[in-house]
């Protein structure tokens, strides 16, 4: 069992994380027995027994020097490494290095020096971090990482160092990974529908910039040899096509609906659809906010969704106003409802927009899950982590993030990679889904098969790579479920250093894993349904 001192005001992000790193935890008691005792900056450091004790905080405090770390410097934000792991972790918060009296035994550094500093003594290991790990948790969950680092999977690290401080240590304990039984991760693949075809797109912007980028842009890639001969070729075509497609006398090259059902045949990917047509939104601090205005009807797309549905696809909202105002959330919520047939729904804001106050309103709205964490410029992790996680402060909403887009990758505006770097990039996500679990959220638009994007070679072998691995695919509200259940999961603790899990009825959903960690041997994993009780006895 694990005890956690911490300030009250960081009592939410002390409850999420340890849903994320799904394993037996309690408030520190006094008299109580613990294998591992976490101390929060601006907290005393208690006496007591724990095999392994983490003293966090950026405040020189009393017993540094009995563990030989005199404080250092003290900054703002830092990257550190530690001799375990190749990544290197961002830090938001406050951090102090330290000038260790002596050669420090496993230290984490960075620029400034040793910001962490292990002693050693009667079998009890004694870890000085010169960082609040539970504040750095609320940077992560609420305002999330900068664009700079949007690679990094920052918060996955976190829980990735404090299991292996644990196993360094000789814990003996058990965890819940994110992932199903016999899977590695999931993966849900998603559709922003903002266009449903160019027919309706005459003598507008949209139509003129996809003239541009099909015939001069286009041009000037192939000449800065950005693009090949038969891309080129085939937008000058769709470029000349456009008058047929108008007259109905050609097919509408947009309309991707029948290549995607053939690609993801048996995948189960989310369509996210645009409430009302027509509206750019309010509050859109963004240029040429008219041009957020979706233009179709959902009564012109009802025949579609329900072919969907029937494929066990899932539709959600693609919401306009939902990030600000909950009235508008609602009203946008019941027109999908009305054709999907239920209101149990999740959402991904147009643009992705989003603020402080987005979960609080999007909970309001009724809405049951949130997959717009994310980047419209990069890939990678805004809130650090590959998890769905619950806003912090939120009751029932959910946020699943979202970390591969097409338009990030290959727009001319956005990171504008080639395919081969593109395809570089994918895979460092992919390796940190497999080594972490979770959910890889991958997002493609309903136009990017098409002219003049032509993504789809792209998005097969994306596919491709991903079905060949242990990755279980399903749709968001489907994995949404799948970690409610996994949270749901409760400890109960028998004597000093023993406690047995249970969950209730799964309702169908994959089993969960439980992960048994023994001092000196390697991790087991135990297939759970949930049905019973599960009992472990720690041997420290």
């Amino acid at each position: 069992m694990i005890g956690v001192i911490f300030r009250n005001e960081q009592r939410a992000a002390v409850e999420e994380f340890f849903e994320l790193f799904k394993t037996p935890w309690e408030p520190w008691h006094p008299g109580a027995s613990y294998q591992t005792l976490l101390v929060g900056s601006g907290v005393e450091v208690p006496e007591g027994n724990a095999r392994l004790v983490v003293i966090f905080g950026a405040e020189p405090r009393p017993a540094d020097v009995a563990l030989g770390a005199l404080p250092g410097v003290r900054q703002r934000g830092a990257e550190l490494k530690q001799d375990t792991l190749a990544e290197v972790l961002p830090l938001y918060g406050d951090v102090m290095s330290f000038k260790p009296q002596a050669p420090a035994t496993g230290p984490m550094w960075g620029a400034a020096g040793v910001h962490g500093v292990l002693d050693v003594a009667h079998g009890r290991h004694t870890l000085r971090i010169g960082y609040d790990l539970f504040e750095e948790v609320r940077i992560l969950l609420g305002p999330g990482q900068p664009l700079q680092q949007a690679d990094s999977p920052a918060l996955d690290l976190h829980i990735e160092y404090l299991r292996g401080w644990m196993r360094s240590a000789g814990v003996s304990f058990l965890e819940i990974p994110p992932s199903p039984h016999g899977y590695r991760y999931a993966v849900a693949l998603t559709h922003d529908i903002d266009f449903v075809g160019i027919r309706r797109h005459k003598f507008d912007h949209t139509m003129f910039g996809f003239l541009y980028r099909a015939t001069v842009g286009g041009l000037l890639d192939f000449v800065r040899r950005r693009q090949s001969l038969a891309l080129t070729a085939r937008n000058l075509v769709a470029a000349f096509k456009l008058p047929l497609v108008w007259l109905g006398l050609a097919r509408d090259f947009w309309m991707q609906f029948d290549a995607y059902r053939e690609i993801e045949r048996g995948l189960a990917p989310t369509y996210f659809f645009i409430p009302f047509r027509g509206r750019a939104g309010d509050k859109v601090n963004a240029a040429h906010a008219e041009r957020r205005a979706g233009p179709y009807e959902l009564s012109e797309v009802a025949t579609l969704i329900q072919e969907l549905k029937a494929e066990g696809c899932e539709v959600g909202v693609h919401g306009i106003d939902s990030w600000h105002d909950a009235a508008k959330g609602r009203e946008e919520l019941a027109r999908v409802a009305a054709l999907k047939g239920d209101s149990d729904i999740g959402i991904r804001m147009h643009w992705l927009l989003q603020d402080e106050h987005t979960p609080r309103v999007l909970e309001e709205a009724g809405y049951s899950y949130d997959s717009t964490s994310g980047y419209n410029d990069a890939i990678g992790y805004r809130a650090g982590t590959h998890q769905v996680f619950r806003p912090l402060g939120r009751g029932r909403l959910m946020e699943m993030p979202m970390h591969i887009q097409d338009g990030a990758l290959f727009y001319r505006t956005k990171l504008a990679l080639s395919d081969a770097e593109a395809w570089r990039r994918c895979e460092g996500i992919i390796a940190n889904a497999e080594r972490s679990g979770g959910v890889l959220t991958v997002l493609w638009h309903d136009r990017s098969l098409g002219p003049e994007r032509h993504w789809g070679d792209f998005y097969r072998r994306l596919i491709a790579e991903l079905r060949a691995r242990r990755a279980w695919f399903a749709n968001a509200h489907a994995v949404v479920d799948w970690f409610r259940a996994r949270r749901a999961v409760s400890f109960v603790r028998h004597g000093d250093a023993g406690y047995e899990c249970s969950v209730g009825e799964l309702r169908g959903l994959l089993p969960l894993t439980v992960r048994e960690h023994r001092a000196g041997q390697p991790s087991r994993d135990v297939s759970w349904d949930g049905a019973t009780r599960f009992q472990f006895q720690a041997t420290n």
